[in-house]
């Protein structure tokens, strides 16, 4: 899931402040879960923004099932154009959709997007997946090399791995040998010997991403 953390206040309220009817939009969805920009983490910006210096400003709030997703956008059809700006407290995409719904409205984010990742506690996540869009986790056990090893190394480990820790920290266990550990652990070290292609950073332009069954319907 994508992991998002509030901005600064600060910074929020600079990009703000020349604005008097701000709509403060949440988001159900990721940042929700992952307490960054849900009903409550609305209500506790609109707080913080007036003690910065905006309680003469109107702030207004709604919260919408997920920002990535038209539908759920087109419930603020009817009040957006009663706003001077709107503060979107979803992800970079969330942010990027509701900018072009509402083109003639600025956007601004609240949220820096972080990682793909998982839940470790309350509050603390843990970074699992760049969305490189070229997964190997079928031969690494499950352990991806891209995420966890420094050098996002695709082939086994570089020479620096030192009893099982990375040379980059001490403290961080190296990537290819918990790869082998978990590999041996399933009678699957054969996958190792299996040379992946160097990586094509295919992510490094903006996609777009179809399902398979959906393939036919846009192919047009």
């Amino acid at each position: 899931m994508v992991k998002g953390k509030r901005k600064p206040v600060e910074e929020i309220y600079s990009v703000i402040s020349k604005y008097s009817k701000i709509l403060i939009v949440g988001c159900g969805g990721c940042v929700s879960v992952c307490l960054a920009g849900g009903q409550k983490e609305v209500f506790e910006l609109i707080e913080d923004l007036k003690a910065s210096g905006g309680s003469a400003k109107q702030m207004d709030s709604y919260t919408v099932e997920r920002q990535c997703n038209m539908t759920f956008l087109a419930e603020l059809d009817d009040m957006a154009d009663a706003y001077d700006c709107i503060v979107s407290m979803a992800c970079g995409a969330g942010v990027q959709y509701l900018a072009e719904r509402f083109a003639n409205i600025p956007v601004f984010p609240a949220i820096n997007t972080i990682a793909i990742g998982v839940d470790r506690e309350i509050g603390v996540y843990e970074e699992k997946c760049r969305a490189c869009g070229q997964c190997v986790l079928s031969y690494t056990g499950g352990i991806c090399p891209v995420t966890k090893c420094a050098k996002g190394l695709f082939n086994g480990p570089c020479g620096g791995t030192n009893s099982g820790m990375c040379e980059i920290n001490n403290q961080t266990p190296c990537a290819w040998h918990d790869i082998y550990t978990r590999l041996k652990d399933q009678g699957r070290l054969d996958d190792i010997l299996k040379i992946q292609a160097p990586m094509q950073w295919q992510n490094q332009v903006q996609r777009t991403i179809v399902q398979d069954a959906y393939a036919e319907r846009y192919a047009k």
